[in-house]
C-alpha cells in the first residue's frame, strides 16, 4: 500500500501481506503487450445468491462479479500484496484514527462522482440493523458500529466515520487495529451511488459500480444463465482490462463446464471438478495450473440443532472429526491435491502454524472417536430419529465424491446414520444456512477476502458474524480475536489469533477438512492466464490469442 508518509502502519501491513509467489500463468504478462484485447472472454460462474450488493454479498457468485465491477480504497495485486486504487493515501499516527483521501476525479459508470460520502453512506448503510446487510459484520471495529448494529437500532450512521470534504473523510476506531488498512480491499467497504441507497433491490439487479469492468446493459443479468460484462473505459487504476470483457457463464454442474472447456467452447474454469483431477493436467498440459492459495474446506455444525449443544455437542464434533479420514480422502479422491487441515486458515499466510494445542482433534483416530461418541452418549443420549446430514450444493465444485466419502467415515466409524444432502445451486443452500434453516451439517469453507489470518477468523466464527453458519457464540473467543486486531505488530496479532484458534480446536464449531488448492485450466483460445492469491483468476489480464 502506498502510504503518503512513513507510519506504523506501514510495516505491519506490508507484514500481513502474503509471502507467497503469483500462481501459474499461460504465457507473457498482458501488461507488457501481445494477445487479442478485443476478445470477449467467457469464464465459469455461479448464480448470486442476492441482489449485487456489495455489503449483502458474501458468497464466491457474486463476490467475483463485485470485484469486477467496483474498485475499492486498495487492491490486492497477484501476490496479495494491497497496493492503492480509489485511495490517494491512507495516514494514521496511533492505528485509530485514519485520514483518508481520495484520487481526484473518479466516477461511477452512471456518470456520478465517487466522493467521500459514497463510502461513508455505503459502510454505514452496511452497518444499520436495519438494513440487514450480510457483510455488515466487516464494519465492526469502527466507532459507534455498536449502537448501529444494535437489534431494533434506528441509529442508520456510525460516530466513527466522518466526511471531511468531497474527497477526505476520517475513520475512527473503537481500538487501535494496524491492520485495518489491509481489509480495505474487500467487497463490504465499496462505494455506492445514491441510486444504491434509494432502492438497493432495483439497484442490484444492475448494479454501477466504478471497477474495471461495468454491466453490459440492461437484461445483463440473465439469472441462472449468466452475466455479461464489458470494459469501464473510464477506469484507469491497476487492473485496467486487456480484453473485451468478461462473460460469467452459469453452469447446473461443472462437468458440463470440463467438457466445454476442454472442447474450446469456455475460456476459463476456475475448478477442475473432482472426477476429473486425476487426468485433467494430461487433457491441458501448459493451460493448467495446481498451485495452494489462501483457501480452506470445512464442515459447519450449527447449535442450533439439538443433537450438537453443550458438552455433549463438543464431545461429537471432535468424534466425527476424528473419524474423517483426511489423509486417505485427500490422495484418493483429490489425486493429493489437497492438504489435510492442522487448523482454521491456511499455510499460505503469514502467521499460520501447523501445531497450534487442540490440533490433535483433526487427527484420524476412529477408537478415540468411539471413546468420545460414547462419553456424549453418557451425558445426553443421541436423539437416533434425527440422521446428521451433510448439505452441499451439486451446481459448483463437483463436491458429491468427497462428501460420500466423509458420510462413509463417519458411519463406518461411529455406526451413525448419515448422509449427503444435496442442493440444486449454491444460492439455495446458502439461504437456507443464513435463514437458519439447516437440518444439519453444511458444507463450508472460505476463500480469502483479504490476506490474514483474521479474515478466516472473525467474519465466520465470532458472535453475530454473517458467515457464521454454526451460529457460534463464545466470547472469550470474541475478545482474543480483538486483541489480535489491535496488536501492535503482525507476530503478536499472530500469536493472539492462534490463541483463539485453539478454543475453536476444542469447540469445533466447523470441522476443519483440507487446505484447498487451485486446479484449474483455460481453453486453446486465450493467453496471459494468471490465478491470483486467493485462487482467482485475474480476469482483467487474460486476452485472446
Amino acid at each position: 500500500m502506498r502510504y503518503s508518509r512513513t507510519s506504523k502502519i506501514l510495516g505491519v501491513a506490508a507484514a500481513v501481506a502474503l509471502s507467497l509467489s503469483a500462481c501459474g500463468g499461460g504465457g507473457d504478462n498482458a501488461a507488457d503487450g501481445g494477445g487479442d484485447t478485443s476478445r470477449v472472454i467467457v469464464v465459469d460462474g455461479a448464480e448470486p445468491q442476492n441482489p449485487l450488493i456489495p455489503t449483502n454479498t458474501n458468497e464466491v457468485g457474486g463476490g467475483a462479479v463485485l470485484d469486477l465491477i467496483f474498485a475499492g480504497l486498495i487492491s490486492y495485486d497477484a501476490d496479495g500484496k494491497p497496493q492503492n486504487e480509489m485511495a490517494e493515501s491512507i495516514d494514521t499516527d496511533d492505528s485509530q484514527n485514519y485520514t483518508i483521501k481520495l484520487k481526484a476525479d473518479q466516477k461511477f459508470t452512471n456518470g456520478d462522482p465517487v466522493t467521500a460520502s459514497s463510502f461513508v453512506d455505503a459502510w454505514n448503510y452496511g452497518a444499520a440493523a436495519k438494513n440487514a446487510q450480510l457483510s455488515g459484520y466487516f464494519f465492526e471495529s469502527i466507532e459507534g458500529y455498536d449502537k448501529a448494529s444494535a437489534e431494533g437500532s434506528k441509529i442508520d450512521e456510525m460516530s466513527g466515520l466522518k466526511v471531511v470534504d468531497d474527497t477526505t473523510f476520517t475513520v475512527k476506531l473503537k481500538q487501535p487495529e494496524s491492520d485495518f488498512p489491509l481489509r480495505l480491499g474487500y467487497s463490504a467497504f465499496y462505494p455506492m451511488p445514491e441510486e444504491a441507497l434509494k432502492d438497493p433491490k432495483k439497484y442490484g439487479e444492475n448494479p454501477v459500480g466504478n471497477g474495471p469492468y461495468k454491466f453490459d446493459g440492461e437484461g445483463a443479468w440473465e439469472h441462472e444463465t449468466q452475466i455479461k460484462l464489458v470494459p469501464n473505459e473510464d477506469y484507469d487504476g491497476p487492473q485496467k482490462p486487456k480484453n473485451g470483457g468478461v462473460t460469467f457463464k452459469i453452469y447446473q454442474n461443472d462437468t458440463t463446464a470440463y467438457q466445454d472447456l476442454i472442447s474450446d467452447n469456455l475460456d476459463v474454469l476456475k475448478t477442475i471438478p473432482t472426477s476429473d483431477i486425476k487426468n485433467f493436467k494430461n487433457d491441458l498440459g501448459d493451460r493448467s495450473i495446481e498451485s495452494p492459495y489462501a483457501g480452506n474446506q470445512t464442515i459447519a455444525i450449527p447449535y442450533y440443532l439439538d443433537n450438537w449443544k453443550g458438552e455433549a455437542g463438543k464431545l461429537r464434533r471432535q468424534a466425527i472429526s476424528m473419524a474423517i479420514n483426511r489423509e486417505e480422502i485427500t490422495d484418493v479422491i483429490f489425486n493429493g491435491g489437497r492438504t489435510p487441515a492442522k487448523e482454521f486458515t491456511a499455510p499460505v499466510l503469514d502467521g499460520y502454524s501447523d501445531s497450534i494445542p487442540g490440533s490433535e482433534n483433526l487427527d484420524y483416530d476412529p477408537e478415540k472417536a468411539k471413546e468420545l461418541w460414547k462419553k456424549a452418549e453418557k451425558i445426553e443420549p443421541y436423539d437416533t430419529s434425527e440422521k446428521l446430514t451433510i448439505a452441499y450444493n451439486a451446481d459448483k465444485g463437483d463436491h458429491k465424491t468427497w462428501v460420500e466419502a466423509v458420510v462413509n467415515n463417519i458411519k463406518n466409524n461411529l455406526d451413525i446414520k448419515v448422509a449427503g444432502k444435496p442442493y440444486a445451486t449454491f444460492k439455495e443452500v446458502r439461504t437456507d444456512a443464513t435463514a437458519q434453516k439447516l437440518t444439519g451439517a453444511i458444507r463450508s469453507g472460505w476463500q480469502a477476502d483479504y490476506p490474514s489470518l483474521a479474515n478466516f477468523l472473525g467474519p465466520i466464527y465470532t458472535t453475530g458474524a454473517g458467515s457464521n453458519d454454526a451460529v457460534y457464540e463464545n466470547k472469550k473467543f470474541d475478545d482474543a480475536i480483538s486483541k489480535g486486531l489491535s496488536a501492535d505488530n503482525v507476530e503478536d496479532g499472530s500469536k493472539a489469533m492462534n490463541e483463539a484458534q485453539e478454543m475453536l480446536l476444542e469447540d469445533l464449531p466447523a470441522i476443519p477438512l483440507w487446505y484447498q488448492v487451485a486446479q484449474g485450466g483455460w481453453s486453446d483460445n486465450v493467453d496471459n492466464v494468471e490465478f491470483g492469491w486467493n485462487g482467482v483468476p485475474l480476469y482483467y489480464a487474460i486476452t485472446g490469442k
